[in-house]
């Protein structure tokens, strides 16, 4: 059995500086389900595929409890899927499910990207800028692109300002990465996704809302079709 600390740091209390007793630290079943996270997300757990909660169990030194925990915030998040005497499974996409997804994400950002043309102050539109130099310089190299590349489309919802919309986004943004065609793997796609987000800044800068609204739109009908693989 490994030392807890070495999976998971903050696993024990921390003592308050007021010496009112102990602060709470991060629940361990939330750590679980983290790195749970980050394993689905890297395809170390591939979709469709059984999680073995004693072998993970054994190799992070915890219990069944946290694990159970952990694997019920993740089912809430949609990313597995509880099969009733079998266990636990990475959930697997469906192309209705992958239409579906981007659907939504569609509506949401092309209405976030309106509104952030619309009413974005200075600094807010030099946040995007800056965002997306980040994404110029990072197109040959595929990880980094995705990463800024979520910043982003995360920061315009962040500056429209409904809070609402950045929750179901964070979560829709999860089940995307299920899909085993993740649409910025297609060639050539990285930079397609490029192009469409130099013209999305074009309509931010003009303060064109429709213009960003369609743009936007567009670049979710393209997405999706690379991702249907």
């Amino acid at each position: 059995m490994v030392d807890l600390a070495t999976f998971f740091p903050t696993a024990a209390s921390v003592p308050s500086s007021s010496g009112q007793g102990m602060l709470a630290p991060t629940a361990l079943y939330e750590q679980v389900a983290e790195r749970l996270r980050q394993q689905i997300f890297a395809r170390e757990l591939e979709p469709g595929s059984w999680i073995d909660e004693l072998k993970l169990c054994a190799q992070w030194g915890i219990s069944r409890t946290p694990m159970r925990e952990a694997l019920k915030v993740l089912a809430a998040e949609g990313l597995v899927t509880m099969k009733m005497r079998r266990g636990a499974y990475i959930t697997e996409m469906s192309q209705d499910d992958v239409t579906q997804v981007y659907h939504l994400l569609a509506l949401l950002e092309s209405d976030a990207a309106a509104q952030v043309a619309a009413q974005a102050d200075a600094a807010q539109r030099a946040r995007l800028q800056e965002l997306h130099a980040q994404l110029e310089a990072q197109v040959d190299h595929r990880d980094a692109f995705f990463a800024t590349n979520e910043q982003f489309h995360m920061a315009l919802l962040d500056i429209a300002g409904n809070r609402w919309a950045v929750q179901v986004v964070q979560d829709l943004r999860k089940m995307m990465k299920l899909n085993r065609h993740h649409s910025l793997l297609k060639q050539g796609r990285l930079e397609d996704s490029l192009a469409e987000h130099r013209t999305l800044m074009q309509a931010l800068s003009a303060h064109d809302a429709e213009a960003a609204r369609q743009t936007m739109q567009a670049h979710f009908r393209s997405g999706l079709e690379a991702a249907a693989g």
